[in-house]
């Protein structure tokens, strides 16, 4: 009686081949570090997703697992570069650049108040996942997770907030010391 081997699963497949996916993933996303969490993040969705998967290409399906998360990763990071150059860095509200006077804290307090308009002007929703991003500080994959919703929703939402407060920025050019 012939004993039949089981076809290996694919996350045995992703292990034996790991070496070739991570090149995948570092010629896409052009550094060892980020092609690493690409291959990481690819096993896990690989291994920990809602159903068994079977390919009739197991490697070409890992590849493409790997090739679609690295692009992810790409895109994501112009998206978190474009809101992250906007005019107005809130971050930096806080840091007095220069020294106080009662001129430059009430030009301070007008682009804060500008700020609040503008965030109380927006869909709860999108000033939420502002919040947690820029003031509680969480990632957007932990927003994503804590709000149910996907990740390229939250990367949208944190863009259109940033787009409306640079709006404001205008004020903290007027507030600079001439």
């Amino acid at each position: 009686m012939p004993s039949h081997t089981p076809e290996p699963s694919l996350a045995e497949i992703f292990i034996a081949n790991r070496a070739q996916l991570w090149r995948v993933a570092r010629k896409i996303v052009n550094t060892s570090d980020l092609a690493d969490d690409v291959v990481q993040d690819a096993y896990l969705k690989l291994v920990d997703g809602p159903c068994v998967r079977h390919a009739d290409r197991p490697i070409g399906y890992c590849c493409q697992v790997v090739r679609n998360m690295a692009l992810d990763y790409c895109r994501r990071h112009r998206v978190e570069a474009s809101y992250r150059t906007f005019d107005v860095d809130v971050e930096l509200l806080d840091l007095p650049t220069t020294a106080a006077t009662p001129d430059r804290m009430m030009c301070e307090r007008q682009v804060i108040g500008a700020i609040d308009k503008v965030l109380a002007g927006l869909a709860p929703r999108t000033r939420l996942v502002f919040e947690l991003y820029r003031l509680e500080g969480l990632t957007q994959r932990e927003i994503a997770a804590r709000l149910g919703c996907a990740l390229g929703l939250v990367n949208g939402l944190i863009a259109e907030a940033a787009t409306a407060i640079k709006s404001c920025g205008h004020l903290l050019l007027e507030s600079e010391p001439h």
